[in-house]
């Protein structure tokens, strides 16, 4: 399939093998859904699944599953040691290969509308999917539990949810859905069963507390195992890597006179963080991810299945007296080159974690490139239709929002490599120092190119419901920018 996206719902029952095979049941009877992993705690009383699929057949099923969560789960008897709010706790989505983040969000959204309208069940759309800032950390959704989250339905019109009721379910709860990249559910076990000392570790490492960033974690008691854990999850597993984060956990255990058990992975993790691990922990000299053979095997097949196109072609496309390839299309591959800095330096100067994510960003807004003109070319053929069409006017508007997402996509993007091409920077030697700072620049020139196409497009939306779903994603990326402007 060209085109793939990940989905990890979590469900509140890790006891019952039947419910937990119902669900499974759901996702693989779906067409074009591969089930990739599957996993079970009874202490968490929690169930992980993980699958893949077109951006469709994910939709529905998810869907699917969430339907049998809630007639088999029943909140009003459910203990476990995990947070939750839901029969169906949370489902995110995550692109994989041919899609974008945007793609996730609006997946996430057309979820979220079919659970509250079919289901009865309210949504809360969280991380990029949120339409509510106080909505974006999962954790804020999840405080208080489910009386923290009924409490603020009744008394806050700031946490009405987003699609369905305004109440909880009676046996459902609520549930959580959104878009965000790839996390690492990462647990260590403690031969401790005082969960005070997890909780203290737990608070000495997350990052709302001032530990490690992009690290969240709890400290639980896993009673059938007569010991403690702390569970993490790590947001951003470049910016602090496993290795580190057991680091971290094994040093506060032993300043507290506690072993290490041992350390759990739950689902799937990329590859990418293993390698890194593996890496740093035999202190490889110079270690370049692309000397993974799975990595190679990939980079050789997608050079053979993609058609070649010279910057030549391309120069010659921008000048041509066409409407496409234009602004868009250029800020992205900018965007691309200045990533492609950013890796460079990160191989040079031995970075494998920094130059895998750059690598990512790369290519991803290379693939944009061309997504500006397609929905460019969309937008055009909105406003050729007929004025007394009776479908045009939906038609121009979401055309805009496509012409609105895929640059503000780009402008997103250029800022995070620019951030990390900020980073790269420190420490290396002069030569590599003044091509960083080459790509630092024309990162933020392609960010504020991209900014320049969403400012004119979303001028030109007439439904209000979009322009408020993305004002507050254009804002957030407006002041990262203004934020990088002042490292150049």
């Amino acid at each position: 399939m060209d085109r793939l996206v990940e989905c990890v719902p979590n469900f509140s029952e890790g006891r019952d093998h039947g419910t937990v095979h119902a669900l499974i049941d759901a996702v693989t009877s779906t067409a074009g859904v591969a089930l990739l992993d599957h996993s079970m705690d009874a202490d968490h009383h929690r169930s992980v699944l993980t699958f893949c699929g077109a951006p469709n057949a994910i939709v529905e099923a998810a869907f699917r599953a969430v339907r049998i969560a809630a007639r088999l789960i029943d909140l009003r008897t459910h203990v476990g040691v995990h947070p939750r709010i839901g029969a169906t706790d949370v489902v995110p989505f995550i692109p994989i290969r041919g899609t974008t983040m945007q793609d996730c969000v609006q997946l996430a959204r057309q979820l979220g509308e079919r659970v509250g309208r079919e289901l009865g069940i309210p949504v809360f759309l969280y991380e990029r999917a949120a339409g509510h800032a106080d909505h974006v950390p999962l954790e804020a959704v999840r405080r208080g539990g489910l009386d923290g989250l009924a409490f603020r339905m009744e008394s806050d019109p700031d946490w009405i949810p987003d699609f369905g009721p305004p109440r909880l379910h009676e046996s459902a709860g609520a549930i959580a859905i959104g878009a965000r990249p790839p996390l690492i559910a990462y647990n260590v076990n403690l031969c401790s069963t005082e969960l005070d000392q997890a909780r203290s570790i737990a608070r000495a490492v997350r990052h709302s507390s001032g530990g490690l960033p992009s690290v969240k974690a709890i400290g639980v008691a896993l009673s059938s195992r007569g010991m403690v854990q702390v569970a993490m999850n790590l947001t951003d597993y470049v910016v602090t890597p496993v290795l580190t984060a057991f680091q971290r956990v094994k040093a506060e255990a032993t300043k507290r006179g506690i072993e290490v058990a041992g350390s759990e992975l739950v689902g799937l993790v990329p590859q990418s963080a293993l390698g890194q691990a593996a890496a740093e922990s035999l202190q490889l000299d110079r270690f370049d991810s692309r000397q993974i053979l799975e990595t190679r095997i990939a980079e050789a097949m997608l050079r053979k299945n993609e058609p070649a196109h010279s910057l030549s072609d391309f120069l010659a496309a921008v000048a041509d007296a066409k409407p496409t390839p234009a602004g868009g299309s250029v800020a992205a591959f900018v965007g691309a080159l200045a990533a492609s800095l950013g890796v460079m330096g990160a191989r040079l100067g031995g970075q494998p974690d920094r130059e895998q994510r750059l690598l990512e960003l790369s290519r991803r807004l290379h693939r944009l490139v061309q997504a500006d003109t397609e929905v460019y070319n969309a937008l055009m053929d909105a406003y050729k239709m007929p004025k007394e069409h009776p479908d045009r006017i939906q038609a121009i508007s979401t055309a805009l929002q496509r012409a609105t997402e895929v640059p503000l996509e780009i402008m997103e993007l250029s800022c995070e490599v620019a951030r990390y091409l900020h980073t790269l920077r420190e420490g290396t030697k002069p030569t590599i120092q003044s091509d960083l700072t080459v790509g630092l620049t024309i990162a933020i020139a392609a960010a504020q190119a991209g900014l320049i196409t969403v400012q004119t497009n979303i001028n030109a939306q007439r439904n209000q419901h979009l322009i408020e779903t993305m004002q507050l994603r254009i804002a957030k990326a407006a002041e990262s920018l203004e934020e990088l402007k002042m490292l150049c």
